[in-house]
Parts: structure tokens; sequence; C-alpha cells
């Protein structure tokens, strides 16, 4: 089937901020005196909302102020990236254009709050090239459930196996596979699961060899 659509998530896909949360989320556990590490931190990629609670909760008991401390870490991470900008990960800038050239539809696909999303796509020039944007808050269930990747395509008007779908983390991937997207992984922070790799459409080193694919 034809690819007529890519459907891309934001952080460690097509901005390296993906560590930008790892580093704030831990700063803003340690500042509250939670015996938090990088394990802790890298277990919640692609959660949101009640998900993100449930399992900083299995770590540090019932008893956790995840209000609270959610809103030192974005407090600590707005401060920076309004101070230093954030980074757009290589190729993307170059990835982009390519599909729009081909005519191929581009939706974003982020548990990021839409503003955020847009200001933070917007410093490096990206958020021109998407045709529509789904976003965390949008959808009812979280990833790794494929209610974000199903809405996604079908504000394309497309169906998700029509659709390349671009992630880096376990659950994201997971999302676009439930989804019945034609999911591509390039890993940011960790390898990819091997669980995952028999379920891919293509497991990618950069943005730029996603051209190959379409």
């Amino acid at each position: 089937m034809k690819i007529k659509g890519a459907i891309f998530d934001m952080d460690g896909v097509l901005l390296n901020s993906e560590i930008l949360y790892q580093r704030f989320w831990l700063e803003a556990l340690h500042y509250f005196n939670y015996p938090a590490t990088e394990s802790h931190v890298l277990a919640l990629r692609s959660l949101t909302g009640k998900k993100a609670e449930a399992k900083l909760k299995s770590f540090f008991g019932e008893d956790f102020d995840y209000p609270t401390v959610k809103a030192k870490r974005i407090e600590l991470m707005d401060n920076f990236v309004n101070e230093k900008g954030v980074e757009m990960k290589k190729g993307a800038d170059i990835l982009l254009p390519y599909l729009k050239e081909k005519g191929i539809k581009i939706a974003l696909a982020t548990s990021s709050p839409l503003e955020r999303a847009k200001d933070h796509l917007s410093r490096v020039n990206l958020f021109q090239y998407f045709d529509t944007c789904v976003c965390g808050p949008m959808v009812k269930n979280s990833k790794p459930a494929p209610d974000i990747y199903l809405l996604a395509s079908e504000k394309l008007g497309l169906k998700p196996e029509e659709c390349i779908a671009v992630e880096d983390s376990p659950n994201g991937a997971l999302s676009a596979i439930n989804a019945n997207c034609k999911t591509i992984v390039v890993p940011d922070l960790t390898p990819c699961d091997e669980s995952i790799k028999p379920k891919l459409f293509a497991l990618c080193d950069s943005l730029l060899d996603i051209k190959n694919y379409v």
C-alpha cells in the first residue's frame, strides 16, 4: 500500500528534547527529595497524565505528589528552553520538506500539550510543515494506547496503514504499532527494544534514512 501520510512523535524524534525531560524530571524529583534514578525517568517516556502519575507512584508510593513535582519539572524545563532554546534532531529540516514535496501529508502525535509543541517546533522552523497536530490532552488514552495515532491518521483523512509513524521510545512505538501504522523507530536515549523490532516497518539510525522508505 502506498504511503500517503507521515506521523511524527516530537520529543526525541524531531527535537533533541527527550533528554531535557529526563534531566528536569530528575532534578524536580531530587528537589523534593525523592530517590530517583535515570531508570525511573526513562520509564516515563511518552507517558502523560494518569499513566505517568501511576508509574511514579509505583516507584515512590501512593503518597507521591505528582502535580507538585510535575509543576516543578515544567518550571525548570521552561526556564531552560526560554534561555537556551531547543535543538532539532539531525535531518528533521531535510526530511519534512522532502515529504511535502512528495505530496505526503504530515501530522504530529505528541504527548506534549499543543501550546508547548507549537512553541518548540516554531523555534526551529518546523511547525510550518505540519498539516495537523494531535497532542496528549486531545485523546482519552495516552501512549502506548493507539488513540493518538488513530486520531492523527483520521485528521489526515487516511487509514493508519497508509501512514508511517516515527517514534523513538518503546511506549510510543507500541502506540503506533497498536494503531496499525507502518512504524519506524529512530532510537534516541536507548536502543530499540528487542521485543518491538519484529513488529517494525523499519529501524533507522537517523531521520535521513527514512527517505529510503517513502
